[in-house]
């Protein structure tokens, strides 16, 4: 008997750092099933671009940087106002710089953890009003990292917002469960995108080629808000068989 997965035709997401990788993924994924999205980045040509890939009917687009609480409740705001409701939001905004805790300057490390940690808080606190308005629940699906599991070498400060995100969603699960909201942080390892290209990577790195795609990640998102209501995920972590775990 095939097992009963959710229906996401109609549903609305809310998805941070959308115009590429694995945001914009996420995106072309939910819409193929019929979902609608409000999708945000701060690069308004390339969001714009995206948006018009998915088609007018089932996204809008907001230009948008995660550090600000306004921008966040802006995007909710813009789901809420053109599709009625919202049943699910991806917080997947993110930079990463690697290199030894000295590596990078002061500013820089400022904008890491400001836009990995404060920006997930900042959509989270926009989102969860409408998820609790939601006679059917919602979900908060936080794309995270294995490096949030685990920590490595080069990669301390880093490694600390993905720690953070994923207690963030271990103490959101135990908050907001009981209220019919689902919480998961998915933990990718390595994703063969443009992230951190420059701040640590390179582009084409011969690597890609072993490492998780955008797709692949995107897949996990959209599982698990394809989970019947009566189960949740907390924590998803994912490498590539050719990468070691």
């Amino acid at each position: 008997m095939p097992y009963a997965t959710r229906d996401l035709r109609g549903t609305v997401i809310a998805i941070t750092g959308a115009t590429s990788g694995i945001g914009r993924s996420v995106a072309q994924q939910a819409v193929e099933l019929g979902a609608k999205v409000a999708i945000g980045a701060r690069n308004a040509e390339r969001l714009a671009q995206v948006a018009a890939d998915l088609g007018a009917e089932n996204a809008v687009a907001v230009p948008m940087d995660v550090r600000l609480p306004e921008d966040n409740r802006a995007l909710i705001a813009a789901a809420v106002q053109t599709f009625g409701k919202l049943d699910s939001v991806v917080p997947n905004a993110g930079i990463g710089m690697y290199g030894s805790i000295l590596d990078h300057d002061d500013d820089e490390i400022t904008r890491m953890m400001h836009t990995n940690y404060d920006g997930t808080v900042w959509t989270v606190r926009a989102a969860v009003p409408e998820l609790l308005a939601n006679p059917e629940g919602g979900d908060i699906v936080i794309v995270s990292s294995v490096a949030g599991l685990r920590g490595g070498g080069d990669e301390a400060v880093y490694a600390g917002t993905k720690f953070a995100q994923v207690g963030l969603a271990g103490s959101l699960d135990r908050e907001l469960r009981e209220k019919g909201i689902r919480v998961t942080a998915v933990c990718p390892a390595g994703v063969g995108t443009e992230f951190a290209v420059g701040t640590g990577r390179v582009a084409n790195d011969p690597r890609f080629a072993d490492w998780l795609t955008p797709d692949d990640v995107a897949h996990a998102v959209i599982t698990t808000l394809l989970q019947p209501r009566s189960v949740r995920t907390t924590v998803w972590a994912m490498w590539s068989m050719g990468q070691q775990s």
